[in-house]
């Protein structure tokens, strides 16, 4: 009984210091492509940054490449319970949009705080952007919200892989420009995002009326 707790106490430590060092790593790539770019990012310039062996970041990550993308999964994850919140407080289309594009950009800039506090001049690259899983999925659910919040009106008409596309593209874009804009406002970007997609919606909208 004795043994079987102490090998339990083991692969517990075992599993907490993995854990721990996959985060070292994700920190230090977070602060390094925020500091001097993707492109220009070795892995070496991640390393260097942790703690940490060479031999011990190739146990986790092949290479810069897969530490972005879990990066961005990370990140994608999080803002899916972000968006769930959103889910539950948008009582109509236009609420939905708005309400979502500042659950969005104040996500994003939580994200990047840190580094825009130290000055760093790359943090558009650190959000919500690789095409994963993860950010697939976040796709549908967006979709499918939207798919429920126009069935109550004429929206319903709008294609709705069309406008799930156009509410993703435009949050990335405004997103990534107003990280680097100083001061930063999330409340204009999210009225400004809100009003395009508005705009074009209503712009479909009157086409399709004709």
């Amino acid at each position: 009984m004795a043994e079987s707790a102490t090998l339990d106490g083991r692969t517990g430590k075992r599993a907490k210091s993995k854990a721990a060092n996959r985060q070292a790593i994700l920190d230090a790539a977070r602060s390094v492509f925020a500091r001097i770019g993707f492109e220009a990012t070795t892995v070496r310039d991640i390393i260097r940054e942790t703690e940490l062996a060479a031999g011990t970041f190739y146990n986790y990550f092949k290479s810069k490449e897969e530490v972005f993308e879990a990066i961005a999964e990370d990140s994608t994850r999080r803002f899916r319970d972000v968006l769930k919140d959103v889910r539950a407080e948008a009582k109509s289309f236009e609420d939905y949009v708005r309400v979502g594009y500042g659950a969005y950009f104040q996500f994003l800039y939580q994200e990047n705080c840190e580094a825009i506090a130290d000055g760093a001049p790359h943090v558009a690259l650190i959000g919500v952007r690789v095409d994963t899983p993860e950010m697939q999925a976040v796709f549908e659910e967006i979709r499918s919200d939207l798919e429920l919040v126009i069935l109550r009106g004429e929206e319903s008409r709008i294609d709705t892989e069309y406008l799930t596309a156009s509410v993703v593209g435009i949050a990335r874009e405004i997103g990534d420009h107003m990280l680097k804009r100083r001061p930063i406002d999330v409340e204009g970007a999210t009225e400004f995002a809100t009003a395009m997609l508005l705009a074009g919606v209503r712009a479909v909208l009157a086409e399709q009326g004709e």
